[in-house]
């Protein structure tokens, strides 16, 4: 009996996703046809996803840069709601994060892939590309472990009204999952969860006052034996 051979009939479509959850610089945004004609050619998606697909597709080719650069770097680099770095949603900045990423980076090995370049193991871009390079069914599989996590960047894309929501939905549904909302944690300000920390507390008990606060001054009697010394070193 002939056993089947693998399939891999979403293997461009998770190349082309991946692609778009990248940095759209001029070369990027100069590919948005061929993407999206990669994505028709494979129909592994719904009609109403793909059309979503391509209309952020035509948004990024015809928007100005640096508005569409701007527009990246606000979604996906300032707060850990929408980070594309997986891992940060479930380990955060903790000492669990680094085998983490070292198992998946084994998990790559594994599969004859090395990963080159600056980008972490948990890149969703590359999380991508790893799929494309399995069977169907292993792809699925793969992706479905990270379903929870997907959701949970889905639904604050979402609530920002993000067409960015999307790409994250059809990753879900290649998946073999549901696109579901779910609630989005609150987070910080960037600007005060990524401010410095005032110098010694404000210091207002610790010898340096705040502005425009009375500032208590102590006077200490110097000892007859620090005098001497000082004097002696002199």
């Amino acid at each position: 009996m002939a056993m089947k051979s693998p399939t891999y009939r979403q293997r461009l479509t998770l190349r082309a996703l991946a692609a778009m959850l990248g940095y759209p610089g001029a070369e990027l945004r100069a590919a948005m046809p061929e993407i999206i004609e990669a994505i028709e050619a494979e129909r592994v998606l719904k009609p109403g996803r793909l059309a979503e697909l391509a209309a952020l597709a035509r948004q990024l080719a015809q928007m100005d840069p640096f508005e569409a650069e701007t527009r990246y770097v606000d979604t996906f680099d300032r707060g850990r709601a929408t980070s594309l770095h997986l891992f940060e949603h479930v380990h955060g900045d903790s000492r669990e994060r680094g085998p983490a990423l070292v198992d998946l980076g084994q998990t790559y090995e594994r599969a004859g892939l090395v990963l080159e370049g600056e980008e972490l193991p948990d890149h969703l871009p590359v999380v991508l590309e790893f799929a494309s390079t399995q069977p169907d069914a292993a792809a699925r599989d793969f992706l479905a472990e990270m379903a929870h996590i997907l959701n949970a960047v889905f639904s604050a894309l979402r609530e920002r009204e993000s067409p960015y929501a999307s790409v994250i939905a059809a990753v879900l549904e290649l998946a073999g999952e549901k696109v579901q909302a779910v609630p989005v944690a609150p987070e910080p300000e960037v600007d005060e969860a990524w401010a410095e920390p005032s110098a010694f507390d404000g210091c207002s008990t610790r010898g340096q006052a705040r502005p425009d606060t009375p500032q208590p001054i102590h006077i200490v009697r110097k000892s007859s034996s620090a005098s001497t010394q000082q004097g002696a070193s002199l």
